[in-house]
């Protein structure tokens, strides 16, 4: 098996012992149902609580407006359908974004995304506390600055202060939005929650959304998606901790690394993560995105370069952020936005590159 940058690998035999699970089967992350009442979720007070925390930030947007002017209708209109069973979730606004590659997004209507607010306020909080410590993608107290946080921590432990070598197995998910899979991602909810009417209501969001596959496929765009991703990936972290047993293991959406002394470790438990994604989760890892490198040769993790000793910003970040504070003329958000960012690096020459170019963006339009 060849997962690309030269990584050539072999996939031993026992491996084959990975089924995937059946209908009614307990899933790997914890494996009990939930009973939360379904009623609770559709209530008017939530629904209410949910457009507060919904509209936040949204105030002058058309759609939002729209919804807002006759609220309380639109509110008793929707806990009506819902109740009902009525319900039917619509359609998407097509959109691309830069960030920084070119992303799909998909942006459901005012109403909808009411629903998903109301579901994520509710959902969330128990899912959060089955995930793995080491998750930190869209989890509250989490982020990018704490996963990397606990890289150098990992490595700190694993090269023993420095002094021995560190091997970093760093792997990408291809496509991860898009490859999501219904019938997995719905097996692996019923796993956790027993109450039928919010499964008909998920399986209702779930399937609103098709990537270039039926039945595949996840909207950007959804408030939702952001916590079905990560009940999804929390399949393959108890996986990965517990049985294969990776003690140092950091992930982060579709990114993760783990780290080991052992080199020919790393290279013995990559097929086995490879089968699980691929059987259990119909996903494949990206295959000019698998590396296994020493922490001193640098590793690139969440838009910076690791070492040992420090962290510098990739190359392809610094160019962007240069070109945008450029392209927006020293605007003093995007300026100290990015000032934010580099103070989590080795960094200080950058700092200072930036602050000339707002000083030069404010004079020229002072002139």
């Amino acid at each position: 098996m060849c997962l690309g940058n030269g990584l050539i690998i072999s996939v031993p035999k026992d491996i084959c012992c990975l089924q995937t699970l059946k209908h009614g089967e307990k899933s790997l992350g914890g494996g009990y149902s939930w009973t939360l009442v379904y009623d609770d979720i559709i209530s008017v007070e939530n629904l209410l609580e949910a457009w507060r925390e919904f509209k936040r930030d949204k105030r002058k947007r058309a759609d939002v407006q729209e919804f807002g002017r006759n609220l309380m209708s639109n509110v008793l209109d929707l806990h009506r359908e819902l109740a009902t069973g009525t319900y039917q979730h619509g359609g998407y606004h097509h959109f691309k974004i830069s960030d920084p590659k070119p992303r799909d997004i998909h942006k459901a209507s005012a109403r909808d995304r009411l629903v998903h607010h109301s579901l994520h306020r509710k959902l969330y909080p128990f899912f959060d506390r089955i995930f793995i410590a080491d998750s930190y993608s869209c989890r509250i107290e989490k982020g990018t600055h704490k996963a990397m946080n606990r890289f150098r921590a990992f490595a700190y432990k694993v090269s023993q202060n420095n002094t021995r070598t560190c091997w970093v197995l760093k792997c990408d998910i291809r496509k991860f939005f898009a490859s999501i899979d219904h019938e997995a991602l719905v097996r692996i909810l019923r796993a956790h929650i027993s109450d039928e009417r919010l499964m008909l209501l998920l399986v209702n969001i779930i399937g609103s959304f098709n990537s270039d596959t039926v039945g595949r496929g996840l909207p950007l765009g959804n408030l939702t998606s952001q916590l079905l991703v990560n009940i999804y990936m929390n399949e393959f972290d108890q996986f990965v901790k517990h049985k294969i047993k990776a003690k140092y293991y950091i992930r982060y959406a579709d990114d993760f690394v783990i780290f080991s002394h052992d080199r020919t470790h790393l290279v013995e438990i990559l097929p086995y993560m490879d089968v699980f994604l691929r059987y259990q989760l119909k996903l494949k890892m990206h295959p000019n995105k698998v590396s296994i490198a020493t922490l001193s040769s640098g590793v690139d993790f969440l838009g910076w370069v690791h070492f040992p000793d420090r962290r510098v910003l990739r190359t392809s970040t610094k160019k962007r952020m240069f070109r945008n504070i450029q392209e927006k003329q020293g605007h003093e958000a995007t300026v100290q936005s990015y000032l934010g960012l580099l103070s989590h690096g080795n960094a200080w020459k950058l700092q200072e590159s930036v602050k000339s170019l707002h000083e030069v963006a404010l004079a020229k339009h002072s002139v």
